[in-house]
Order: C-alpha cells, then sequence, then structure tokens
C-alpha cells in the first residue's frame, strides 16, 4: 500500500485552519476580549423566509407516500434546473436544460471537475488564488503555472499567448482581490482558450454582486464561451446556503475534444460518483428564484453590500490601496507600512482585536496585501471599521 505522494506538495495546514488556530490561541489567552471576525467569507443573515417556507413544505413531502422522494436524478431535479435556467436567460445568456448540474456546491465542483481531464494537462490559475484551485490540481500530480495579478494590473492578469495553457482558472468577482473582469476583458480569455484548444473553468460564486453592467456575470454571456467553458456557481453567497449546500455547474454541449463531450463525461462522473442532492434541499434552492425570492434575497445581499461600502469607505478615508469593496463582498488592502501579511494579521488580532486573511496565504502575490469580508453582521462591521480607523490612522 502506498500513500498519494502528492500530498507532500500542498501545505499541510489550510489558510483558514491556520486563521483559525491563531484566533483561538489568542482568545485562550485573552478571554476577555472581543474579536471581530471578517476573515472567512461565511454568511451571517439567516435564510429567506421564502426559502424557509419552501424548505417546511419539502419535509412535509417526505412524510406523504405519495409526494416522497427517494433517490433523486443525478442533475438535479428539472424544476430547479428550470428557475437555474431561466435565471441565466434573465442575465443574458441562455442555457439548455441538460447543460446544468446541481450540486452540493462550487468548491465540490471545482476539485471534482479534474476527473474528466488528463493528467497532463497545463492548469494555469491567477496568483493570488482561492487554494482550492491549486491544491486539487497538486494532489492529482498536474503542472500549475501562474499569471501574475498584481497592483499594477488591478490584480486582473490577461492572457500571455506565449503560455500554452490547457485548463484555465477564472474567479470573477475574484476570490481574494474582488477584482472583476469586464465583458471586455473576458472576451480575450474567451477568444484565447478557443485558439489554444483550452478551456475556462469560469467560477461565478460571487457573479450575484456585480451591480455594473460592463462587468460579466457570466462566463456565458461572451460569444464563443460555450466551445471553452464551464461554469460553476453555488447558492452560499448568493442566497446564505453556506450550510445547507446547494450548487451548479453548467456545462455546455458544444465543448467537445477528440471525440469526447465534456458534457455527457460529467453525467457520468456524476451517475458513479455523486447521489444527487437533497430533494429538500433543492426545493429551497428553487425558491431563491421566485419573484418573492428574489426580493428577499436582493435585501439581504443589500446588507453586505453595504457592509463591503463601510469597509472600503475606511480604507480611502485612511489613504489605503485596495481593490474589491464594490461588485464584491471582499476588500483586498494593501498592508501599510510595508507590512508582511502574517505581520499585519497579528498587529490587528493583538492591537484591535480585528481578524482578517492574510494574502500571503493566497499566493506569493499576496504576500503585503490583506482580505477583509463584508459578510458579517452591520453591528461588527461598524466597530471593526471604527478599530482599524483609530488604530491605523496612528
Amino acid at each position: 500500500m502506498k500513500f498519494n505522494s502528492n500530498f507532500s506538495d500542498i501545505a499541510q495546514n489550510y489558510l483558514f485552519a491556520e486563521v483559525a488556530d491563531r484566533v483561538a490561541a489568542y482568545s485562550k489567552a485573552h478571554p476577555d476580549k472581543k474579536i471581530l471576525k471578517l476573515g472567512i467569507g461565511d454568511v451571517t443573515l439567516p435564510l429567506a423566509p421564502e426559502v424557509i417556507k419552501e424548505l417546511h413544505s419539502a419535509v412535509d413531502d417526505m412524510s406523504r407516500q405519495e409526494t416522497f422522494k427517494g433517490y433523486g436524478p443525478y442533475e438535479g431535479y428539472d424544476f430547479l434546473r428550470e428557475s437555474i435556467k431561466n435565471y441565466y436567460k434573465s442575465h443574458g445568456a441562455d442555457l439548455q436544460l441538460d447543460e446544468i448540474f446541481v450540486s452540493d456546491g462550487a468548491k465540490s465542483d471545482l476539485g471534482n471537475i479534474l476527473d474528466i481531464f488528463a493528467k497532463d494537462n497545463l492548469v494555469s490559475v491567477p496568483d493570488p488564488v482561492y487554494p482550492v484551485y491549486v491544491d486539487t490540481n497538486a494532489m492529482a500530480g498536474r503542472k500549475v503555472v501562474f499569471s501574475s495579478a498584481t497592483e499594477s494590473n488591478g490584480f486582473l492578469p490577461m492572457p500571455d499567448y506565449k503560455v500554452n495553457a490547457d485548463i484555465i482558472y477564472i474567479c470573477s468577482p475574484n476570490n481574494p482581490t474582488g477584482a472583476a473582469y469586464t465583458k471586455a476583458q473576458l472576451k480575450e480569455w474567451v477568444d484565447y482558450a478557443n485558439k489554444k484548444g483550452a478551456v475556462i473553468l469560469f467560477d461565478a460564486a460571487y457573479e450575484c454582486f456585480i451591480t455594473d453592467d460592463n462587468l460579466a456575470r457570466s462566463v456565458f454571456q461572451i460569444e464563443g464561451a460555450k466551445t471553452c467553458a464551464i461554469e460553476f456557481c453555488s447558492f452560499s453567497k448568493t442566497a446564505g446556503f453556506t450550510g445547507t449546500r446547494c450548487g451548479y455547474t453548467v456545462i455546455p454541449r458544444e465543448l467537445k475534444k477528440d471525440g469526447f463531450s465534456a458534457n455527457a463525461m460529467w453525467y457520468r462522473r456524476q451517475a458513479t460518483k455523486f447521489n444527487g442532492v437533497p430533494y429538500i434541499v433543492q426545493k429551497g434552492a428553487a425558491a431563491v428564484f421566485t419573484k418573492k425570492g428574489q426580493e428577499e434575497i436582493r435585501a439581504n445581499l443589500a446588507v453586505y453590500q453595504q457592509n463591503a461600502k463601510i469597509i472600503s469607505d475606511c480604507m480611502d478615508r485612511l489613504n489605503i490601496w485596495y481593490t474589491g469593496g464594490k461588485n464584491s463582498p471582499y476588500v483586498w488592502l494593501k498592508c501599510p507600512d510595508g507590512l508582511k501579511s502574517w505581520e499585519f494579521f497579528d498587529l490587528l488580532l493583538n492591537g484591535v482585536q480585528v481578524v482578517g486573511t492574510p494574502g500571503a496565504g493566497f499566493g506569493n502575490n499576496g504576500e503585503g496585501f490583506f482580505r477583509l469580508t463584508s459578510f458579517g453582521s452591520r453591528e461588527v462591521t461598524e466597530e471593526a471599521a471604527s478599530r482599524l480607523e483609530r488604530f491605523l490612522s496612528k
């Protein structure tokens, strides 16, 4: 028996586990201090009333013989996929029902999608980057190259035709930087992928925060994307499903190569390794896209958007450079006085008990930067911004 030696190529402690360990140690040593957490991107508002109503209704369905559900379709129930299809259409992206696959979240699918690709593909990811993109490929033994995202390009790297990438990860609005591609910029990536015969794995988990019509909410708003892209999205940030778990992946029929269909391969993979999302959860998810559900969801999102404004306004007053804060729940700021990311983390934790996420945990280009999230409560966000302004203005 041999274990997978590729695990030696990844960090032995996941970024957010390290953050949690340091916070726990501080809290144990200082039990009287109130810690304000703007680190992990977990939501804090409860599920929308319309969602709760449908969850209860679905539970009642499971209590009656005539409405009881056992194993569901591997790709998800049609009632949810239809609602997702209509949501995309409202943003100018036309999909077929069999191109939509319901899952238990974008994070799972972003890793699992690699099952349909050969090991010898060259993988391109931005730096800094959501760790899952790098770690899942490292676990499989794939070679990863980085597209450099820096302050000078607004943390939005563009295609390099000298690099022959096969699998390209794009997250927009980006986690961790909050930067978002315009439709014109994303068209350049689509053209590059089609020319190189590559595939874009497009993480749209934060599309619901976009308010600027010039920014892309879906890669499928872009002409040519259906022959080169797969999109991943989630109800976690859109509707607060981080504890309920539901997402979806879109794989166009047109995405084919060497006689293989990505759509057919993914269906076959899911049928083998996945038993589907619970009926109860899917009923709740479908309520997100109803008229009343959308009204309630937008009210919740408005709270997080206002929190982001509170944080970004604070950075403006302190004259600290940042990206995000608009069209994104994240504010990605430059650590003052040339501090390194973990130095700044410890400074804030010990000085004002505010917790963020060190940029170095997202890649080499993240060193010297720091991520704050808007997913806290209004009270916590306002108090944290007040503490930061008093402390950093000194």
